[in-house]
Formats: C-alpha cells, sequence, structure tokens
C-alpha cells in the first residue's frame, strides 16, 4: 500500500512543465458522469478554445497530482480535495479554480450485509478489513466516520484499491467494507448498506466535493485558455441544471463515462454544480475552501498520514479564471 508520506514525495520531486500551444491534456475520471462531458463528446471545448484537448481518464485523483507535476496534464476535473490536499502539503504548486461538483451521497463507505452492522453496531468494525483508493476524498470520508464512531483505524486493515477493484472484491466478499464513488458505489451498495446517508454526514460536518485544479504554472502563462476551459465548464453545467435538454445530454453522458443511462442518471442526479457565483462565494473560494482545506491537511497530519502542512493554503486557491469567466 502507497502511503501518504510516499505520495507526498513523489510530488515533491516532480516538475511541472506547461503545455504546448497548440493542445490542452484534461484528466478526468470515468463512470463518474457529469455536464462536461456532453461538451466533451461533441467537440465544444475544442471549440471555445481553439486548441485541441486531449481528455485523459484515471482511476484515482492522486494519479491526476502526478500527471500534472510530471507535465503530462495540465487541469484535472473532478479531482478530489484529499489528493490535493496531500499534493499541496507537500508542496506541489497545484491550484483550486473551481467546484467541479458537490456531492454527499456518491462518495461513500458501505459495510458488508452480512455483518449486519448499522451505525449502532460501529464498533463492531473493529478488526475488520476495508479497501479504499488511499489518498482518495474517499479516505477522508472513512476516517471522519471513524472518529464519529469512536474507531481507531488502527483497528482495521486498509486495502489499498481503486472503487472499481474494490466493489469487485467486496461483492467476492473477501473484504468486510468498501469505499468507492460512483458507478463503483452503487456496486457496493447491492451487497451491504451505508452507515450514514449523505445527509446525516454533512450534519457531522463531512463535505464532499471535488475540484477543478491546476498548475501554478499553467495558470499563471495561460490564464485566457483556462479561463475559457472554466467558461465553457460552467455552460455545460448550466445547460444540465436548466433540466430542459436532459433527454440531449444524459444519453452522450452517460455513454462517454462508460455508463448506460439510468446507472448515470442514478449517479448525476445526487450532484450539485454550482454556478460561478456560487463558486466564488465565501463558502467555496472567497475562503471557505481554504479554510476547509487547512483542517483536513490539519487532520491528516495530526493522524501521522502527512509529513507536513503549509501554514495556509489559501495560496493555492485562484480564484482568477472564475472571475474572468464571471465577465464574458
Amino acid at each position: 500500500m502507497k502511503s501518504f508520506a510516499a505520495i507526498a514525495a513523489t510530488m515533491s520531486v516532480l516538475a511541472s512543465p506547461v503545455l504546448a500551444s497548440d493542445e490542452l491534456t484534461v484528466a478526468y475520471f470515468q463512470e463518474w458522469p457529469m455536464p462536461f462531458q456532453y461538451g466533451k463528446a461533441k467537440g465544444i471545448y475544442d471549440e471555445r478554445l481553439g486548441v485541441t484537448v486531449n481528455w485523459v481518464a484515471f482511476d484515482s485523483g492522486t494519479a491526476m497530482s502526478a500527471a500534472m507535476a510530471a507535465g503530462d496534464v495540465q487541469i484535472a476535473i473532478s479531482q478530489g480535495t484529499t489528493p490535493f490536499i496531500v499534493a499541496t502539503s507537500a508542496g506541489q504548486d497545484l491550484r483550486a479554480v473551481g467546484i467541479a461538483v458537490s456531492l454527499s451521497d456518491n462518495d461513500n463507505c458501505v459495510v458488508a450485509s452480512r455483518l449486519e452492522i448499522d451505525k449502532d453496531s460501529a464498533s463492531e468494525l473493529a478488526g475488520k478489513t476495508v479497501a479504499l483508493p488511499v489518498g482518495a476524498t474517499v479516505h477522508y470520508t472513512f476516517l471522519k466516520l471513524l472518529q464519529h464512531f469512536n474507531l481507531d483505524p488502527a483497528s482495521m486493515t486498509l486495502v489499498d484499491m481503486a472503487p472499481a477493484e474494490a466493489a469487485a472484491a467486496f461483492e467476492q466478499g473477501s473484504i468486510d467494507m468498501a469505499c468507492g464513488w460512483g458507478g463503483a458505489l452503487n456496486r457496493m451498495k447491492e451487497s451491504g448498506n451505508v452507515l450514514l446517508s449523505g445527509a446525516e454526514k454533512e450534519e457531522i460536518g463531512i463535505l464532499t466535493f471535488d475540484l477543478t485544479t491546476t498548475t501554478g504554472d499553467f495558470a499563471a502563462e495561460q490564464p485566457q485558455l483556462l479561463a475559457d476551459f472554466v467558461a465553457t465548464t460552467a455552460e455545460m453545467n448550466a445547460m444540465w441544471t436548466a433540466g430542459d435538454r436532459r433527454d440531449e445530454m444524459l444519453p452522450v453522458i452517460a455513454q462517454d463515462a462508460g455508463m448506460d443511462p439510468e446507472a448515470a442518471a442514478a449517479v448525476i442526479d445526487g450532484f450539485e454544480f454550482p454556478d460561478i457565483e456560487a463558486q466564488l462565494s465565501q463558502k467555496w473560494l472567497g475562503g471557505g475552501l481554504a479554510s476547509y482545506v487547512e483542517g483536513v491537511a490539519t487532520m491528516f497530519y495530526d493522524l501521522g498520514n502527512i509529513p507536513s502542512v503549509q501554514d495556509s493554503y489559501a495560496e493555492f486557491v485562484d480564484r482568477a479564471p472564475l472571475q474572468a469567466a464571471a465577465v464574458r
């Protein structure tokens, strides 16, 4: 299992070159349906940005950070907050330039039905095995759940698995608890139950959201291209949220996400896509995001999962692209 420290060390030594002027590479997740995929599939991003956009699917936000550090990717859409925190805490020059999606029910942990464990008997998880992608946002959800139930993470055996692999192992009965998102989470729920619903998670302070991120170099050297990207993404979000083009957009989004329309609808209907004004508000890029990131980073540091924290994470939040998009 790759530790937070090992991930952080990797992030700190890699360079971050900037793209060639005629193309852009963007990281995204499969089985994670979002409105941007309509624009992706229809070539809208290439048209709006005036460059060829190469889209590369990843299975974890940690891998996205590594790809940006190596210069292979310039933008990550819907990167989890935890990989972002691990990378920036290690000194990688990433920038959060938007809230890609706000979600609660689509990022969670599931306990095997055969154990008959729920929130009232969560103490019985001690000694059990859990599979999850180490360093992903759902890892933080897992830790906060255990904290809420007064369980020591050391009392459980942690196996590092991508959500799709964890779902398969969970279905086979080889693990007791699995954490993930999207289609993989839905498959997990077929063999188990969540300890807390999305609303219950929010009540105890477990916010779940993904970020649109880039590198500091790219933000500085390609501000117009970055602004055009977040503006186009906001346009796709608004088109979806309006609802009148759902029948047109959903099949395209589902196909691009590698899902059937029914499964994609089950995931995306649990998502919220904040508009530009909301993203720039105090709750998010106006100050709340930096404070939240600092709190999570401190928790990981206290648990010994990362070797250091930044004095402030405000420098890793860049409102300029959204501000530029807002006046288009």
